[in-house]
């Protein structure tokens, strides 16, 4: 097995990360690589440092960014007032798929969401992703509710 090292991302990584969000078919069609890099990235990722409950991290394979997702922590009063781990933006370098790294990687996220004493871990997957849907099931993921989004104008 390949073995994976996870960190919490640095700034100098964001072109990195952004790389990896982009090589995707729906990131293709949303994010922006630049040159420059665009402020956006740079003010979100500020922003992920200064909160305790945001995670940007970093998979690594022999020092290389193979890897990024963002994990977040959620307070709630449901669940009789249980935390959640809400993991994001989840992607694994082309080249290094199939390889057991998203496992390990997803894993990783939500050993950090238990220490953090969270009840559940969730995610959301684009419906049109049926390879990372089978994926998340099978990692014990289920698919127990419909997601609904609002994208708002600037």
């Amino acid at each position: 097995m390949i073995e994976l090292e996870v960190r919490r991302a640095m700034r100098s990584d964001l072109s990195d990360i952004v790389g990896l969000l982009i090589d995707d078919d729906l990131g293709t069609t949303r994010e922006d690589l630049g040159p420059p890099l665009p402020q956006g990235y740079i003010d979100a990722f500020d922003a992920m440092e200064r909160d305790p409950n945001q995670i940007l991290a970093v998979a690594l394979v022999n020092g290389e960014i193979v890897g990024t997702l963002q994990l977040t922590y959620i307070p709630g009063i449901s669940h009789t007032g249980s935390w959640r781990g809400q993991i994001e933006a989840v992607r694994i370098a082309r080249p290094m798929r199939s390889q057991g790294l998203g496992r390990q990687f997803i894993q990783w996220a939500v050993d950090q969401a238990t220490d953090r004493g969270c009840r559940i871990v969730q995610l959301t997957s684009n419906k049109t992703r049926a390879e990372a849907h089978k994926f998340y099931g099978d990692l014990g993921f289920v698919a127990s509710h419909e997601g609904f989004k609002l994208t708002l104008k600037k």
